[in-house]
């Protein structure tokens, strides 16, 4: 049996801004909102809740899917989302005077459009309630659905987030109600169908090789991807797929360097870097 593997030194953090981060936390909850922070247990929700900055979970808290290495709960048949969950969230990022909005969610397979109606909506209203925010939308893959992923690529995201998440030969084992040419797909139909600024995320050391990690970062920039995130998967719990390597920050660097070699025009690498972190960053041109 193999024996459980000791976290090194650069995986230690330091936490500070706790009036800060009080006053998120009760933005939060006052407002009866999900975020991606807490429920997928981010290792950064300090960091970024002692900001005043949050990603904003849709349609509950519960997914349809079992991904083996998120901590987000499972269940067959979640309660309905929230009619009034959009306005809810336009009004939460106006309150915490967000200039870069981060919208995420679950994965709804047991709604009709996989809750495609309810994420344009969302995008609708936090623009009507605040002109000047940006909009970044980490999407799940929808099943391809074309007509659940066009209703939001219409509403023209300032950022389309689709993660491909770890390399090919792992789907089976820690993804396996995904498939990895379709999420390329998402992301290749919404920089070149609706000409959007596209983005994507992977972790490492769930047993990857280096090669592997190269060649989805080619794969990536194939599709016209030009921000990516790689970040240190860490388990949330005995009971997921259990961590196979901690990656050193010089390959981290490795990582960026040669996806900057690729073309990626925003590039964070490092162990804590998780889809939303320091998203901002992503708003550069093409």
């Amino acid at each position: 049996m193999k024996s459980e593997l000791r976290k090194p030194e650069w995986l230690k953090m330091r936490f500070g801004g706790a009036a800060h981060f009080a006053a998120t936390k009760m933005l939060v909850s006052q407002n009866g909102l999900n975020t991606v922070c807490r429920s997928a247990q981010c290792p950064n929700l300090h960091e970024c809740w002692s900001s005043g900055t949050a990603t904003f979970l849709l349609l509950g808290d519960s997914c349809t899917r079992g991904c083996r290495f998120c901590a987000v709960t499972t269940l067959a048949s979640p309660p309905l989302p929230s009619p009034d969950e959009p306005e809810r969230i336009a009004r939460a990022v106006g309150k915490m005077r967000l200039g870069h909005a981060v919208l995420t969610s679950v994965a709804r397979d047991d709604l009709e459009d996989g809750g495609s109606s309810a994420w344009a909506e969302t995008v609708i209203a936090v623009r009507r309630e605040n002109p000047d925010t940006t909009v970044e939308c980490l999407i799940p893959d929808f099943k391809g659905d074309q007509k659940a992923l066009e209703r939001i690529m219409s509403t023209r995201p300032d950022i389309l987030n689709h993660n491909v998440e770890t390399v090919p030969s792992l789907y089976e084992a820690v993804r396996p109600q995904a498939d990895y040419e379709r999420s390329l797909e998402v992301l290749r139909k919404a920089r070149h169908d609706f000409g959007l600024t596209t983005k994507s995320g992977l972790m490492v050391g769930m047993g990857e090789t280096e090669d592997q990690i190269l060649s989805v970062l080619d794969d990536l920039a194939d599709t016209g991807c030009r921000h990516v995130t790689i970040g240190q998967y860490l388990q949330p719990s005995p009971r997921h797929y259990p961590v196979q390597s901690y990656v050193t920050p010089e390959r981290f660097e490795c990582y960026r360097v040669y996806a900057e070699g690729l073309g990626f025009r925003n590039v964070q690498s490092g162990p804590y870097v998780r889809s939303s972190y320091n998203a901002a960053a992503s708003l550069q041109p093409y």
